[in-house]
């Protein structure tokens, strides 16, 4: 083995952590870890398909009759596996707002404990809608893609359909652990290339075709039996400061599409505005104003310009 001068390294990476933590005022900090792994989770999401799609994301020895053994076994481990999540999540939630936690540690642990249950039990309770959501993304994704030669194509092949099954995990989540959420929508905007933010409300039959680039903002809101096309980005468009200079939090500055509405490639739609029912955005638009019901939105040579039937 080669023999390496690393006590300076260690010194030096020992140094720097002290001096984040002291910027951070993180001295407290002693024992085990205190943030959600990223490798676990993925675990759980992988537990997740298999529970949702058994037949199709399972395990590749799977048999219909042996389906509700398969998932009451694998979702009693990803319910364990998410509950240590969760309360990591919440412990780190709590640290980070509440400096009492250092001397009532017990009374809140007990605290965390009864809670980080009920946000498993109440995410499980969920997964059945979820997986209504879900049948209704995969049919308009097939629907809307004459590419398309089944659902069952479509559940395996399409990166929309990954980000969106992911979203809808990640979403019902976010009420209550939105670190741990986004972590599950990063999960997925790295396999992807599309960025979902769990605070995202989007109705059913939602469908992204092929997908990459696509960003799509915390606060937007998307109706019903939309589709959407790569590198569109719903996003703010501008930020908001604090009489401090900081910037604000937590206001609504994304937009909101309504039901059956399209959106063609590279078109770019910013601020809290809303598109209006049925309407069909052209690619490459650049669009920053409300538009009504029904129009039409395109891009032309020298001009952006809208077409309202």
């Amino acid at each position: 083995m080669t023999q390496w001068n690393i006590q300076p390294v260690i010194q030096g990476l020992q140094q720097a952590r002290h001096e984040w933590r002291e910027r951070q005022h993180r001295f407290k900090e002693i024992g085990g870890r205190e943030l959600p792994s990223k490798q676990v989770l993925q675990d759980i999401l992988d537990g997740l398909c298999g529970i949702l799609f058994p037949m199709r994301l399972g395990p590749a020895d799977l048999r219909q009759e042996t389906e509700d053994y398969y998932i009451s076994y694998t979702l009693h481990q990803v319910l364990d596996s998410l509950l240590e999540q969760v309360h990591l999540t919440l412990h780190y939630q709590h640290k980070r707002q509440d400096s009492r936690y250092a001397t009532e540690q017990l009374d809140e642990e007990a605290e965390l404990n009864e809670l980080s249950h009920q946000i498993v039990q109440q995410f499980a309770n969920a997964l059945a809608n979820i997986r209504r959501l879900l049948d209704a993304d995969v049919c308009a994704a097939f629907e809307g893609d004459p590419a398309a030669h089944s659902v069952d194509e479509v559940l395996l092949c399409y990166p929309g359909i990954f980000a969106i099954i992911y979203h809808r995990i990640a979403h019902q989540l976010y009420p209550a652990v939105p670190l741990l959420s986004r972590m599950i929508a990063e999960i997925a905007h790295s396999a992807t290339g599309i960025d979902i933010h769990p605070g995202a409300q989007i109705g059913q039959a939602f469908f992204i075709d092929h997908g990459t680039g696509v960003v799509i903002g915390e606060t937007c809101v998307i109706g019903e039996r939309v589709r959407i096309y790569q590198a569109v980005t719903l996003g703010a468009k501008r930020f908001e400061v604090t009489e401090s200079g900081s910037l604000k939090k937590d206001y609504v500055r994304h937009p909101i599409v309504e039901d059956d509405v399209v959106i063609y490639a590279g078109a770019t739609i910013l601020g809290a505005i809303r598109i209006g029912r049925g309407s069909i955005i052209g690619g490459n638009v650049w669009l920053t104003h409300s538009v009504a019901a029904g129009s039409q939105i395109l891009q032309s040579p020298s001009a952006t310009y809208a077409k309202t039937e």
